[in-house]
C-alpha cells in the first residue's frame, strides 16, 4: 500500500514559479549569499527568485553526499539530501519538510528555498544518502 503524505495546513508540495512582477518588483537585482563549506567563505550572486539549490549548483557547489549527487529527486523536495543550513536570512518555510525542519533544527531542503533577500547558507557535511555526520 503507498502511502503520501499531507501537507500540514497552510503548506503546500507545490508552488507556482516565482516572478519578481509578482510581488511588485521591476527588476531584479542580483542577491548576494554569502555560502560557509570546509572553513571557507565564498559569496555568489543569485536572480531574485532562483532556487537555492540550482544557484549552488551552478556555481560548482555540491550540495549532495556520495550516493546522493547521482540519485536525488532532481530538486522536487522528495528525497530529503540536498539539505543546508541557513545561518541568516532564512525565508519562511513553505513547504512541509522545510517547515519540521525550522521546528526540529535538521537542515532545510535547498530545493525548496527562493532566494529573496541576502542569507549566509552553510553546507553540512554529508556521509551516504543525506546522512550527517555525528555533531
Amino acid at each position: 500500500m503507498l502511502v503520501f503524505p499531507v501537507a500540514p495546513k497552510g503548506l503546500r508540495f507545490d508552488r507556482p514559479p516565482f516572478t519578481p512582477e509578482a510581488v511588485g518588483a521591476d527588476v531584479a537585482e542580483p542577491i548576494t549569499v554569502t555560502i560557509l563549506a570546509n572553513d571557507t567563505e565564498t559569496e555568489i550572486e543569485v536572480e531574485e527568485g532562483g532556487l537555492l539549490r540550482d544557484a549552488l549548483l551552478e556555481a560548482g557547489l555540491d550540495v549532495y553526499g556520495t550516493v546522493s549527487r547521482y540519485a536525488n529527486c532532481g530538486g522536487r523536495g522528495l528525497c530529503g539530501t540536498c539539505g543546508v543550513r541557513i545561518r541568516e536570512g532564512a525565508p519562511e518555510p513553505e513547504q512541509w519538510h522545510d517547515a519540521a525542519s525550522d521546528r526540529w533544527g535538521y537542515p532545510r531542503l535547498s530545493c525548496q528555498i527562493r532566494v529573496t533577500e541576502p542569507m549566509v547558507v552553510e553546507l553540512v557535511e554529508k556521509v551516504v544518502w543525506g546522512q550527517l555526520l555525528p555533531d
